[in-house]
């Protein structure tokens, strides 16, 4: 180790013999500098160690995975939940879709059609069969990490129509962005992007569906089981 240096594999064992405050004070002479400059640079080599030990641990599999928790936590039920308003009742009820689907994502050509569904165009039907059923998979896509970045990206989709029929169908405040309110609708859908963002662009990580199924089909042609 050369002159002015401080090795922090030495800095950490001697805060884990004498604890981190009587190291910190403790003067490291130098011959390039003063006692400050030699305390800044064990901070920053401590901070430069504590932090990339904790990337280091992390790294592939705990971003991923907490973005879907977090997902899962927050949002699912109230998904489901709405998905619930959506469809008929019992197990077979997922294949029918209520005129109450229509009311809240075309309410107005609904309206217009006098509350006939037959007399919708077939645009207006995609767009509710669309949202219905985007409602109940997609959640749950993301959340167990199948096909995770197309669960992302469709639920990022949804999201903006969401938010858009509030305004223009419902006539919901949105509220506006940089207006001190993080509790108004456009904030808090920003808040709601935010991990379907990451997953969408770093994937759900090694503790997903996704991950186990390409380990293991990879082992499969490799004729070995996966890891």
């Amino acid at each position: 180790m050369q002159s002015g240096e401080i090795d922090l594999a030495a800095a950490i064992a001697a805060m884990l013999e004498v604890g981190v405050f009587t190291v910190l004070a403790r003067p490291y002479h130098t011959t390039r500098g003063s006692k400050m400059t030699s305390l800044v640079e064990l901070i920053h080599r401590l901070h430069d160690g504590v932090f990339g030990m904790i990337e280091r641990l992390t790294d592939g599999w705990f971003l991923g995975l907490f973005s879907r928790l977090v997902f899962a936590a927050t949002l699912y039920v109230y998904y489901l939940n709405s998905a619930k308003t959506k469809i008929g009742d019992g197990p077979l009820g997922v294949f029918e879709v209520r005129d109450g689907a229509y009311i809240q994502i075309a309410g107005k050509a609904f309206e217009a059609a006098g509350y006939h569904v037959s007399a919708l165009p077939l645009p207006v039907h995609i767009l509710v069969y669309a949202g219905t059923y985007g409602e109940i998979i997609l959640p749950v896509l993301f959340i167990l990490g199948l096909f995770a970045r197309v669960g992302a990206v469709g639920m990022i989709v949804f999201i903006i129509v969401q938010t858009h029929v509030d305004g223009t169908e419902h006539g919901v405040d949105l509220g506006t962005l940089f207006n001190g309110r993080p509790g108004d609708i456009l904030d808090q859908r920003l808040f709601w992007c935010l991990p379907l963002v990451y997953v969408a662009i770093r994937g759900p990580g090694m503790v997903s569906l996704d991950s186990f199924l390409s380990r293991w089909w990879q082992g499969r042609a490799a004729g070995q089981p996966p890891a």
